[in-house]
């Protein structure tokens, strides 16, 4: 996570828990010509619409203040889904001996995607049905939902 994302996470974070929820992750990314920031939150009982509202909402004139991004954005807020992204150390802990997958830039025995249990995790591999994972070889993880 960057140094925008950081800023945002600290100002941010009493307001959204206040209301309620929890933050998930902060993305502060460029697709196409656009910047966008995200702010995903979280909370028990599931994230509903008005929750998105209420906490952009409240957030809004926060980051506005704290004025950590210089160039134009769209501000997002969202439910991080019911199949999510793991970026963060608190991520990977809570998903630790469940399903994942994980897609790779360079395959490990011909695939480019590995689904399997996460066995264990540090900040240079991964470990999916025993086998070990370079963190420098994966684009994302992710969570599986079985329908």
């Amino acid at each position: 996570m960057g140094k925008v994302e950081e800023s945002i996470w600290e100002c941010i974070e009493p307001k959204v828990n206040e209301l309620g929820c929890s933050i998930y992750d902060i993305e502060y990314v460029k697709e196409g010509t656009n910047w966008y920031l995200r702010i995903y939150i979280d909370k028990d009982e599931g994230v509903s619409i008005n929750d998105c509202e209420n906490v952009s909402r409240a957030i809004d004139p926060l980051i506005d203040e704290l004025n950590p991004i210089k160039t134009s954005y769209s501000l997002e807020v969202s439910s991080p889904g019911i199949e999510r992204t793991l970026r963060r150390k608190e991520h990977f802990l809570k998903y630790l001996n469940t399903e994942v997958e994980a897609s790779l830039f360079k395959p490990i025995d011909g695939e480019k995607k590995i689904k399997g249990i996460l066995n264990e995790f540090d900040d240079e591999k991964l470990k999916i049905n025993n086998i070990d994972i370079d963190r420098k070889n994966i684009t994302v993880v992710k969570t599986v939902y079985n329908f």
